[in-house]
């Protein structure tokens, strides 16, 4: 799709019910860093704010954003913290032990289903309009991950709750609005509930550098594509473990080499974890995790493995590590 037919689309409006049909079918379907990824930054009392702007679909791709679905659970054998095949429509291994846990009948059973429930993520392209954290990530374009109560606030503005408001498309450059992100740490969790979006405006007056800005936008079909997931096999092996079903999965030299070549996530632990240990080494990766995660890290939520909410990934592991 060419810029002039974007800028066309946005004065008539089909976009928006575009991404509005596309969100109504899927609710019914229901490594090392990368400076591609932005994240808000905390001050010391848990608090932050920015004010970016949602980005149109890049060249010639269909949707402004990505879903991921990801499972972050321990076991007996230590942390399971993979992506779900189920994000490209296969079978994944931790969807199909927790149907049969579910339908054991056993309460025991179904709280444990509870835990180990599939998270979701979303990442779409953003720019910068006001980082005050880091004023030099102002005027710039970068991938934006985020988890479902923002996705609510996106759909909120699309199809507003009460007649008297007027549906915006907030990927739209011309007709879309900038969101104020507001975070706040309420009860040790963040909390996203003041963000909402400033009214309808331009991002820029000027096409041709927002065209150049829709240029500078990061594919995003291409991170939920098959060869950035790992096989069901390499899961059902990691799982095995974890539950203490087997021991230590060890992976070819060359497969364990190309999933890091993609940024997947490999957690490999020599020994089993007491329950409550965390493991240094995936300490470690998790405090990379905090500021430059890669594309297919996945999404642990800190509050109750069952509640749909956004916090940082860091905080809920952190205090794991502190109790």
């Amino acid at each position: 799709m060419s810029f002039a037919n974007l800028k066309k689309q946005s004065s008539l409006g089909s976009l928006t019910q575009k991404l509005v049909k596309e969100v109504e079918k899927m609710n019914s379907n229901s490594s090392g860093g990368d400076d591609r990824l932005w994240k808000p930054e905390m001050d010391k009392a848990g608090n932050g704010y920015a004010v970016i702007r949602f980005l149109p679909a890049p060249d010639g791709e269909d949707l402004p954003w990505v879903k991921m679905y990801s499972h972050g659970f321990q076991g007996p054998g230590g942390w399971y913290i993979e992506n779900s095949l189920t994000t490209i429509g296969q079978k994944d291994p931790v969807s199909e032990h927790n149907r049969t846990l579910w339908n054991s009948g056993i309460d025991s059973d179904k709280d444990t289903v509870r835990k180990q429930k599939r998270k979701l993520s979303y990442y779409a392209n953003i720019y910068v309009v006001k980082d005050p954290a880091n004023p030099s990530n102002d005027g710039n374009v970068f991938l934006f991950k985020f988890g479902k109560k923002i996705f609510d606030k996106i759909m909120g503005a699309m199809q507003p709750e009460f007649e008297d408001e007027t549906p915006i498309n907030p990927f739209d450059l011309w007709e879309g609005a900038n969101f104020k992100l507001k975070i706040k740490k309420v009860a040790g969790y963040w909390n996203y509930d003041s963000s909402e979006f400033d009214r309808v405006s331009p991002l820029l007056d000027d096409d041709d550098v927002l065209e150049a800005i829709w240029k500078k936008e990061h594919p995003l079909a291409a991170m939920t594509a098959t060869d950035q997931f790992k096989t069901y096999e390499q899961l059902q092996t990691r799982l095995d473990y974890v539950l203490g079903r087997k021991g230590t999965p060890r992976l070819d030299p060359d497969v364990e080499n190309e999933d890091n070549m993609r940024g997947n996530f490999t957690p490999s632990f020599g020994n089993r974890q007491e329950e409550s240990e965390l493991p240094t080494e995936l300490k470690k990766d998790l405090d990379s995790l905090s500021s430059n995660s890669g594309f297919n890290s996945p999404d642990i939520m800190a509050k109750s493995p069952s509640s749909e909410g956004d916090e940082d990934p860091m905080s809920y592991f952190q205090r794991l590590a502190e109790s």
